[in-house]
Order: structure tokens, then sequence, then C-alpha cells
């Protein structure tokens, strides 16, 4: 025992040793951070001031465009700072909290996409019963109910992965603490306990993807049989930008729980790190301002009044 090491820090590694690479990297990351920030706070900006939006289907939006924006803030704004000083420590306290707050919300997201497609079954299939069904009380229910889950898995999670030191190494080939690289620098202990939740875990999220699935089949079932071309318009200009997210957050999921774990940092490594962390919250809002028309009308009325109201105040 006394020649065991037990760590308290780790090495997030790099792609490559080059400043020039680094900085290109950071650059690339800030671009991408800044987008995804403003995409999620214009969609919480419209949803809040905009009357038009004051729906639950788009209270469920503006809490999943501020889940987006956390996420990406957990990671993000670190790997720009470690990329432009040099510096790849993270102690094992912050290393806990990036685990913890990812898969909190990653957690979070999945419950609300699952509300969210709910609400677009009642609303199609049984429109007449929607008003009695989906009322302001079971919103703040459902809402209560994702960010509740989210944090009851995260805070198991997280326990069964850091309760034990680290001995086995330091380095992180990946340029945040990514949990298959937590894993592979764990005890034999730590990986049986997490087999076990994972397990746990794939059985809930197989079930929820059954339920969506089998929601939408009669979401679209429903929708074809509609004989107005403008109300199935209507119908899929709300649907497409949520079965989009749904199958982008799929997709990315699948990238992070069955890619293999690398040994090497490497560029294939750092873009499927980047893919399921960053693109989902970059591209959401985009799909929704280009899909969705609420959303774009409450754009043109917003940009219409504050466009005009300084040139009002030049003319008189």
């Amino acid at each position: 025992m006394d020649n065991i090491t037990f760590f308290t820090e780790f090495l997030l590694m790099d792609v490559s040793n080059s400043r020039e690479l680094q900085l290109l990297q950071s650059l690339l990351f800030l671009v991408i951070y800044l987008g995804a920030l403003i995409g999620n706070l214009m969609t919480i900006i419209l949803i809040v001031t905009d009357n038009h939006l004051h729906s639950p289907m788009y209270f469920f939006v503006s809490n999943l465009s501020f889940i987006d924006l956390c996420s990406i803030s957990v990671i993000v704004p670190k790997s720009i700072v470690n990329s432009m000083t040099g510096n790849k420590t993270i102690t094992l306290t912050e290393c806990a909290a990036q685990v913890f707050l990812f898969i909190f919300l990653a957690c979070t997201e999945l419950a609300f996409l699952v509300v969210m497609v709910y609400d677009r079954y009642v609303a199609i299939c049984r429109p007449l019963h929607y008003g009695l069904i989906v009322t302001p009380r079971m919103c703040a229910q459902a809402a209560g109910g994702s960010w509740a889950s989210g944090l009851v898995y995260s805070t198991v999670h997280t326990y069964a992965m850091f309760r034990l030191p680290f001995t086995k190494t330091n380095v992180i080939q990946q340029f945040f603490c990514e949990i298959p690289q937590i894993l592979r620098i764990s005890t034999s202990s730590v990986l049986f306990s997490e087999s076990i939740i994972t397990t746990v875990s794939v059985c809930l999220v197989l079930g929820c993807f059954v339920f969506m699935l089998t929601s939408y089949i009669n979401i679209f079932s429903t929708v074809l049989k509609i004989h107005s071309i403008e109300a199935q318009n209507k119908a899929f200009s709300t649907c497409s930008p949520q079965l989009a997210i749904l199958l982008l957050f799929i997709i990315s999921g699948s990238v992070a729980s069955l890619g293999p774990i690398a040994n090497k940092a490497s560029i294939q490594n750092l873009l499927t790190a980047m893919f399921y962390t960053m693109v989902p919250p970059f591209t959401n809002p985009i799909i929704y301002s280009l899909r969705n028309r609420e959303i774009n009308s409450a754009l043109s009325r917003m940009l219409t009044k504050y466009s005009q109201f300084p040139v009002n105040d030049f003319l008189y």
C-alpha cells in the first residue's frame, strides 16, 4: 500500500502538442460555443417575451434550450481556457463535477424529449382532450419530474464512479473528463457497479425509445388521415423539429456509448467527442428556427419591433 499513488488531479490530452493547433482548436470551440450560446438564448428570450409562444409545447422547448445551453457550458469553456493557456490539468473535484453535470443534463434532456413527444401525441391524436390533459399543473409536474430524475440518476452514477480512489493512471485521452475514459482508469470494483447501473439504464432508455417510437407512429398515421393539406403541414411543422432533435440525440448518444475507448488522443477521438457534446446544443436552435413557423414568426416580430424603434426616434 505504501507504493500506491492516489491521484487527486488528471491530465487532459490534446490531439497535438503544437501550440498553433491548440490555439486553432480553442478558436473552433469558441465559435461553436458562441453559436450555441446565442441560438439557445435567443430561443429562450423569444418564448419568454412573445405571448404567442406561451403554450405547453414551447414551455418544454425553452427548458430544452436551457439544458443545451448548460450542457455545452459544462465542457467547452474549460477546454477553451486549457487550450489557450496550455494547462492540461483538472482536479478530481472539477472532474467529478463535470461528469455529474453532464450526466444530469443528458438524462434530463431525454426525459424532456419523452414529455415533448407525449405533448404532441395528445395535441394531434386527442385534440379535444388536450386542454384537459396537458394542463399548467401537468406541465409543472412533468418538468419537475424530468429535472428530478436527472438529478437522482446523475447522483447515483457519479457516486459509483468516484467512490474509490484512482490508482492506475491520471492521464485522460480526451479534452474533458469523458465517462468511458474515467472508467478506463477506474478499479474493477467500480467497473462492476457501473455495469449494473448501465444495464438498468439501458432498459429504461429502451423503454423510453419504444414509447416515443410508438407515439410517433400514431402521430404520423393520424396526420396522414387529415384531409386538409394546410392542417397536415401545420402538424408536420410542429413535429418534424422535435423528431429531428430526437434522432440527433439518439445518434449522438449511440456514438458516445458504443464508440471504442481510445487509448491515445487522435483527431477521430476529438471529432467523436465533439459530435455528441457540441453538435446537439449547436444545431437544436437552428432546427427550430428553420422548421418551426411560430418561432420564425416570433423572431420576425421581435426584429421588426426593435429595428423600427430607433428609426422612429430619429425621424420624430
